[in-house]
């Protein structure tokens, strides 16, 4: 199905309106982007902020008389924007679009992140193969690689492991394919325990390997490893309960950190020693065995 959309250049002050607008005269969605370099990689909980400069794109069917809509548009807003660009959308498979930008991932000396539709390229490795489906972790952002790699160098055989903010599985999944024995994911989103089943059998792992809940429901066992790959906030904010669910001489991996929050997070956990920071881009991984 062939699409239009409108894209209007503007800032902060009249996002919010335009977007109002362009929902009023028919859009089927909305995108808001940076249209600056600005990014924003963690915002405060409850927030939704916007860039200084932002890119607004209206989707539109294609049969729509564009002049029309302009004009409503423009008569809906106190302050109307001076540039208004129709663009025709070319028609894709969105899904095989994406699809086809998932490729293996290497990551570590035994461990492959595979797109659930592809062969692995090294069919003797450790080959997790993954569909994320609506859930985050894919092993292609820094954090969830950085904590990937550092399974990888682990020693996992029978070892127990919590996996909080589990996302699509991805992290429990890799624990369990490298030898451990069991991994209790929790995530806020039933989106993400979805998923996180659904890798798991796509892996033949056993049901009870990697029991899934939102936290309300979850256990409070005691674990080999702690593995959190959430923000830094939230970090903060469960270091209580992160740090009584690992057992003494176990080990903590945290990501979702910039390195400028490293130190805050590090200081919230004073039961740890920490090993030395690990980092990729603008993001880090914080690992720690548990001392006291």
């Amino acid at each position: 199905m062939p699409w239009l959309q409108l894209i209007i250049h503007t800032d902060r002050r009249h996002a919010d309106a335009i977007d109002d607008a362009l929902l009023e005269v028919g859009a089927v969605s909305v995108t808001l982007q940076d249209d600056a370099d600005q990014p924003i990689l963690e915002p405060a909980l409850g927030e939704t902020p916007l860039w200084d400069a932002t890119r607004i794109t209206g989707l539109f069917d294609a049969d729509i008389d564009t002049a029309a809509v302009s004009l409503e548009l423009l008569a809906q807003l106190p302050e109307p924007p001076t540039d208004l660009k129709w663009e025709q959308l070319e028609d894709k498979d969105w899904e095989r679009e994406w699809m086809a930008s998932f490729k293996p991932i290497c990551c570590g000396e035994r461990l492959w992140i595979c797109p659930s539709w592809q062969a692995p390229p090294q069919a003797d490795a450790v080959n997790l193969m993954l569909d994320p489906g609506l859930a985050f972790g894919t092993g292609t952002h820094p954090t969830t690689f950085l904590c990937l790699q550092w399974l990888d160098q682990q020693a996992l055989e029978q070892k127990h492991l919590v996996d909080f903010g589990c996302g699509s599985g991805i992290l429990g999944i890799a624990a369990l394919l490298l030898g451990a024995r069991q991994v209790i994911g929790v995530d806020i989103d039933p989106q993400a325990l979805l998923a996180t089943r659904d890798n798991a059998t796509r892996n033949g792992l056993p049901t009870d390997a990697m029991p899934v809940y939102l936290p309300a429901d979850a256990p409070t066992p005691q674990a080999d490893i702690v593995l959190a790959n959430i923000l830094a906030g939230p970090l903060v904010e469960l270091a209580e309960v992160l740090s009584a669910q690992v057992v003494a001489g176990g080990k903590l991996c945290l990501s979702g950190i910039l390195a400028t929050q490293a130190e805050t997070v590090m200081a919230a956990y004073p039961a740890f020693a920490f090993d030395p920071v690990a980092q990729k881009e603008e993001w880090v991984r914080l690992t720690a065995t548990k001392v006291r």
